[in-house]
């Protein structure tokens, strides 16, 4: 997909703020500090549209991101940052949760994780978590671009056999370095549309 627009619509806590459009929506989840704002600006060609920061934890509300007015990206908080209150998290979790659960307009979620190191147990319980609501995955494994290319079908398999994926579940190695993996998944992306 070439993209001629993209901005930032509304930052939501809860259901009646969420964009009226009836457009597709796809989500973007990972822990904190994996990477989805660098996967965000990269696949809409906007340095800077999606804060990036070395503090985990800066995503606090679900950030619709509309796209040549045909489709919204939704970033939500990233899991498994532990220097937020137990309220705060569980707060999240339930936003999160209701937004997943029943957004009729979300077609898949971006699962981000880091191609360099194994899925962690929150990657794990998210992904079965998606599975076991029917929610199509789409798993980004980025930061390619940190490992020898010799390695990536190595840290691939890893990534399959961890999260102990179906055949039917796409997995793009990406890097938002290079653009390596951007246009299979605006392909992907677009085979759910």
């Amino acid at each position: 997909m070439k993209v001629v627009s993209s901005e930032i619509v509304i930052s939501a806590v809860k259901p009646d703020q969420y964009p009226p459009e009836d457009l597709p929506e796809f989500a973007l989840a990972g822990r904190s500090n994996v990477g989805k704002s660098s996967f965000i600006n990269k696949m809409l060609n906007r340095r800077g549209l999606a804060r990036i920061s070395s503090k985990p934890g800066k995503t606090q509300t679900l950030n619709f991101y509309l796209i040549n007015d045909v489709l919204h990206f939704v970033d939500v908080p990233g899991y498994g940052y532990a220097k937020v209150s137990k309220r705060e998290r569980e707060a999240w979790g339930r936003m999160i949760e209701t937004y997943l659960t029943n957004r009729e307009q979300l077609k898949a979620v971006l699962l981000i994780v880091d191609l360099r190191h194994p899925p962690t147990e929150d990657d794990i319980m998210m992904y079965n978590f998606l599975k076991h609501y029917d929610i199509p995955c789409i798993i980004i494994a980025t930061k390619a671009d940190k490992i020898s290319k010799s390695k990536w079908q190595k840290h691939l398999r890893i990534t399959k056999e961890t999260l102990d994926l179906d055949e039917h579940d796409h997995i793009v190695l990406f890097s938002s370095e290079t653009g390596e993996g951007k246009e299979k998944a605006w392909s992907i992306i677009a085979s759910y549309m």
